[in-house]
């Protein structure tokens, strides 16, 4: 965790950029009349997740980095929502993003964790 030099390098964030291709390969199948509604709230939540994992990477104070962490967690449980959503719409009927939303998950808990430690 300590000696990353940019967030890249992060696995957490690198999982989290996966769910962002997903999510776009996933929403680009969903009706046309949601171009406004669900693709855009499932789009705009997914690449929150990384975005906010590398501006919590930027940042020197470990309270604000697990700010920033706590932030992308937040847009991960909303990405949760829309998983189910699209499956209860019947816009696919394959879970093909649930494991990734679950492992990223586990990933970014278990990195505030160890911030939380060295901030005790």
């Amino acid at each position: 965790m300590g000696k990353s030099k940019k967030f890249e390098e992060l696995i957490v964030w690198q999982k989290a950029h996966q769910i962002v291709l997903k999510v776009y390969k996933i929403t680009s199948c969903f009706p046309k009349d949601e171009l406004f509604g669900l693709t855009s709230q499932y789009r705009k939540a997914a690449v929150s997740i990384p975005a906010n994992i590398a501006e919590g990477f930027g940042r020197s104070g470990i309270k604000d980095k697990i700010k920033f962490y706590n932030i992308a967690q937040g847009s991960l449980n909303e990405c949760y929502y829309y998983n189910i959503l699209s499956r209860d719409l019947r816009y696919y009927s394959v879970n093909e993003i649930g494991d990734s939303l679950e492992e990223t998950g586990k990933l970014l808990n278990a990195y505030i964790a160890a911030l939380k430690k060295l901030d005790k």
